[in-house]
């Protein structure tokens, strides 16, 4: 452990698996006490008493990112028991797998509240909790990806969700640094990543293409698009979770942090 975030009180959204939680494990074992939120509760305490068992601390929070006063009960709740705010990984999200004339209004909305307005509400409660801190400030990451940068013909809806967060990132980036909050507000895009929400459209590619395996989808239909070879694993976004929320990336504020294995550079 070098300590990169010691000290500092973390939250991190949709860390019961995938991202969230790597990147729960590596901001607890770089110093940081990390506040897990999710609505998987048992995943979630797990990740939690993993993190204690390692020796590090953190909680559990039963959260609903879509929920106004679920993220005020969340705040108060860290800011009482650790009097402070240092960090906010916005990472909760979901992904549906439908076109613009298969998306349904109540699947559009379902999929903006909780990757839109989920990193809205997030955003505007971490500043004011952050803005606390004086000079010190902080730093909010809101995961977008690399289809809020180009689109995808199966997935509108999702391509919507994370293009606003790219975008709505920029706006509260620049708020903060007109305000003098020294709050750092960036993006985080990943690419194909293996985490349970990607496994659903690799179930779907193993039954319509007929593969013996998810690791033989995987390996057929993504790993080939990707210069660097390989299906990124969450960790490989953790560690960049890491450098933002650290004070090493002090001058970084409105950026877009773009860990994909090369598939955008094509």
């Amino acid at each position: 452990m070098s300590g990169r975030v010691a000290g500092k009180v973390a939250i991190v959204t949709g860390g019961a698996s995938g991202i969230g939680r790597a990147s729960a494990i590596r901001l607890a074992e770089e110093g940081a006490r990390v506040v897990i939120t999710d609505r998987n509760t048992a995943d979630g305490k797990i990740a939690a008493k993993e993190i204690t068992d390692a020796g590090g601390e953190a909680i559990f929070l039963e959260h609903d990112v879509s929920s106004e006063d679920q993220w005020k009960t969340v705040i108060a709740t860290v800011l009482e028991r650790y009097g402070r705010l240092d960090v906010l990984f916005n990472n909760a999200g979901i992904q549906l797998s439908n076109s613009v004339e298969d998306t349904t209004v109540e699947e559009w909305n379902r999929v903006m509240n909780i990757n839109a307005l989920g990193v809205f509400l997030g955003t505007r409660e971490a500043i004011r909790a952050i803005k606390k801190n004086g000079p010190v400030g902080g730093s909010i990451i809101n995961t977008s990806s690399t289809f809020g940068k180009v689109g995808e013909a199966r997935n509108a809806a999702y391509c919507a969700s994370k293009g606003a967060v790219m975008n709505f990132t920029k706006s509260a980036a620049l708020h903060c640094g007109k305000s003098g909050y020294n709050i750092r507000v960036n993006s985080v895009h990943p690419g194909v990543v293996r985490t349970p929400m990607t496994e659903g459209e690799i179930n779907e590619l193993v039954e319509l293409k007929s593969y013996d395996s998810v690791e033989e989808a995987q390996e057929k239909e993504w790993a080939p698009t990707l210069p660097i070879g390989r299906i990124g694993d969450p960790i490989d976004i953790a560690n960049g979770i890491v450098y933002i929320a650290s004070d090493e990336s002090n001058f970084m504020t409105g950026a877009e942090l773009i860990i994909d294995g090369g598939m955008l550079a094509q």
